[in-house]
This record gives structure tokens, C-alpha cells and sequence, in this order.
């Protein structure tokens, strides 16, 4: 017990305050020449996308944290959120890049999603898998959306999005192989208006 408590507390420091890397590395597009204010909306959304990022790695942490030793669900959460480190890392180095910083608020953004994961995870994997569906689900509508409005000659900050939409679409699947449940409407509106106060804050925090 102890063991997997100072794991998640690893896991926690390590993403919020060590720099993160990728296990992968796409070969994005080169920097563009945006004007300052293409570049200020470029990272007000590459922020939104960074802080998303934090939270689905306390998501997928605590969803992990309660699921059984051994199980497939763990297995995927675990392998699921190595891949979400892998869009940290690119989030955090385009900020870096177009000047800018992470949300301040990204260790609320973490614990919260930490503890929502475990609440899921502890009525067991069919709902939790659920979880990630739905969420995923609104992660990738969320990113298309972001594809419309980052600035047209931002290649890069394009590319990195269309990756991290795929991979989200991906994550969604495997949830629905494993075995999702479909969610209550009431819990994925809820998902919905807690995402919304997370973006439109993240933009400019």
C-alpha cells in the first residue's frame, strides 16, 4: 500500500513540475511566421490543450490507483496515459516555442481529474471504461474545434493537434472493446460544463 502510495505521488510531481517527454517523436511540420497576435491565440489554445493534457494524466492515474492488479483495464489505463504524456511533451514544448507557459492552474486541474478517475474506477471497469469513452469523445470534438481556430499558417500547432486526435480517438475504441458501459446523459452534461470551465480558464490562466 504504501509502495503504491509513493508511486502516485511520483507520478503526480512528475507532471506537474518535471519537464515531460515524448517516447515519440512526429516529425511536425517547421515553424511559421505568425503575427503576435496569431501567436498569442496559438498558445492560449496549445495551453487549453497542455492543461487538458494534465488533467487526463490524473484522470487516467487515479482511474488506474483503484482498478484491479492485473486487469486489462489497469493495463490500458496505464498504457493510455504514457500516451497522453507523450501529448504533454509536445503541448509544452510548442508553449515553449511560441513564448508563452502552462496554466496556473494546472495542480488543480490534476487533482481534481485524480479524483474524479478513482470515483469512476471504483464502481468498477465497466463504467470507468465509459468514462474514457465519453471523454475521449469530447477531448476529440474539443480538438476539432481547436483546428478551426488556431490561425491557418500555424502548421505546426496543427499538426501536433491532428495527432493528438488521433490518438484520443484510438483510446476511445480500445475503452468500447474492453467492455464501456454507456454513460447516464446527466453525467456526460456534467463532463461537458466541467470541460468548458476548464478551457475557458486554461486560455488565459
Amino acid at each position: 500500500m504504501l509502495d503504491s502510495v509513493l508511486k502516485t505521488a511520483d507520478d503526480a510531481l512528475r507532471t506537474l513540475f518535471a519537464p515531460a517527454h515524448s517516447s515519440r517523436d512526429p516529425s511536425f511540420p517547421a515553424d511559421s511566421a505568425l503575427t503576435p497576435a496569431e501567436r498569442r491565440h496559438a498558445a492560449g489554445l496549445m495551453r487549453v490543450n497542455h492543461a487538458g493534457e494534465i488533467a487526463a494524466q490524473g484522470l487516467y492515474r487515479g482511474q488506474a490507483a483503484l482498478a484491479r492488479h492485473g486487469s486489462a483495464t489497469r493495463a490500458f489505463m496505464q498504457r493510455a496515459a504514457g500516451e497522453e504524456n507523450d501529448h504533454l511533451a509536445w503541448c509544452e514544448t510548442r508553449l515553449t516555442e511560441l513564448g508563452s507557459r502552462p496554466s496556473r492552474l494546472n495542480p488543480i486541474w490534476y487533482l481534481g481529474s485524480f479524483a474524479i478517475g478513482a470515483t469512476a474506477a471504483a464502481f468498477g471497469d465497466a463504467l470507468s471504461l465509459g468514462f474514457v469513452t465519453e471523454t475521449e469523445r469530447q477531448v476529440e470534438g474539443h480538438l476539432a474545434s481547436h483546428l478551426d481556430r488556431l490561425p491557418a499558417s500555424d502548421q505546426r500547432s496543427r499538426a501536433i493537434v491532428e495527432c493528438m486526435k488521433s490518438d484520443e480517438a484510438a483510446h476511445a475504441q480500445a475503452a468500447r472493446t474492453l467492455g464501456a458501459s454507456e454513460l447516464p446523459a446527466p453525467i456526460a452534461g456534467l463532463m461537458r460544463i466541467t470541460a468548458r470551465v476548464m478551457t475557458g480558464t486554461a486560455y488565459w490562466l
